[in-house]
Formats: structure tokens, C-alpha cells, sequence
């Protein structure tokens, strides 16, 4: 068994240990083992009054962009 056999060996035990750990993270995408929802309640409860009306003022920047971006492709 000379390099290029060895090189073959890697090569393979490789691609099936890349397929075994996407297989792992779609079933743990599937079954919801990513999915932090207390976290997200959580940080809810610690936001101030200020963060929410930031974040709500840079939600409607973005829509008014486009829509302006929409309006403005729509018009050439």
C-alpha cells in the first residue's frame, strides 16, 4: 500500500465522517435540539424600554428601504 493508497484510505474515511456529522446536525435540526426558546424569553424580560423602540425604529428603517429599493427597481 503506497501513498496514493493511503491518500484513498483518508480520503474516504473522511467524506464518511463528513456525512455522519451533517447526518447528525440535520436530525438534531429536525428534532429541535437547537431551538432555545427560554433564551429567547428570557431576554425579553432584560430588554429596556430604549432597546425595544431602537430595535423597532431599525426594523421600520429597513422596510421603508425596501419598499423604496422595490419602488425604484419597479420604475426602470
Amino acid at each position: 500500500m503506497g501513498i496514493n493508497g493511503t491518500l484513498l484510505m483518508m480520503l474516504v474515511v473522511g467524506i464518511i465522517i463528513s456525512f455522519a456529522i451533517l447526518g447528525f446536525f440535520i436530525w438534531g435540526a429536525k428534532n429541535g435540539q437547537f431551538d432555545d426558546s427560554e433564551k429567547m424569553m428570557s431576554g425579553l424580560l432584560f430588554d429596556s424600554t430604549e432597546d425595544l423602540n431602537d430595535a423597532k425604529s431599525k426594523e421600520d428603517r429597513v422596510e421603508k428601504a425596501k419598499k423604496e429599493h422595490k419602488k425604484s427597481k419597479s420604475q426602470k
